[in-house]
């Protein structure tokens, strides 16, 4: 049975490979279900597929928040854990903003660069706060 922080990871796993490659999620997320030693759970291909379908408005609410960063700008790793987070904090209630944030920060701490925990927590620490606002 997988955890899910390890069916984010692997979701962050497809994400980044579909982004680096230009490739369609979809499609690599096919891909890996289709290979006999992976298993992709459910919540993996539940967050793959929010964030195909939110795109848009995924990347725009990143650019309004990520301040002198356009979301191309950004490191693709950087950029893919920053999708599944923001999809997580906009359409998934049953996820914790808490959760979601610091899964988000704690992939960026351990895959990407030194710089980019801070990162990764300084955007969504601010969706978060405005959303909260919002409630």
């Amino acid at each position: 049975m997988s955890t899910r922080r390890a069916d984010r990871r692997t979701a962050i796993d497809i994400l980044y490979q579909a982004d680096i490659t230009g490739a369609d999620p979809l499609l690599v997320l096919a891909d890996w279900s289709s290979m006999d030693d992976r298993e992709v759970a459910a919540f993996t291909a539940e967050l793959i597929q929010g964030v195909v379908g939110h795109l848009e408005g995924i990347d725009q609410v990143l650019e309004s928040h990520a301040q002198d960063w356009t979301v191309a700008r950004m490191a693709a790793l950087d950029r893919t854990i920053l999708r599944i987070a923001v999809f997580e904090l906009l359409h998934r209630p049953d996820v914790p903003a808490s959760a979601a944030i610091s899964e988000a920060v704690e992939a960026a701490a351990e895959l990407s660069s030194d710089e980019s925990r801070g990162f990764v927590n300084g955007i969504l620490g601010k969706l978060s706060r405005e959303l909260e606002a919002e409630r």
